[in-house]
């Protein structure tokens, strides 16, 4: 004979333990999407890193064409006659 299994109950768990797990699961779920993909996540992150590194190489740039146009500047004011 086959055992019986009550009414309510799926591979030995009730049924208000399978719905725990599963409303837990789709918590978690709902958790690790906004970790992935929310205002604050590992997405954003990465993209203000990129941001970062962009800003970085910007700033290079300007300081060298200041220097160049400092160094410009200083030896068109040599030329200038004094007063």
């Amino acid at each position: 004979m086959m055992p019986t299994q009550k009414v309510g109950e799926i591979a030995g768990l009730s049924l208000k333990t399978l719905l725990i797990t599963a409303i837990g699961i789709l918590l978690f779920g709902i958790y690790l999407g906004i970790l992935i993909y929310g205002e604050n996540s590992l997405t954003v992150l990465n993209n203000l890193k990129g941001k970062k590194e962009g800003l970085i190489r910007e700033e290079k740039n300007l300081k060298y064409e200041n220097q160049k146009l400092q160094k410009e500047y200083f030896e068109l004011k040599q030329l200038e006659p004094k007063e």
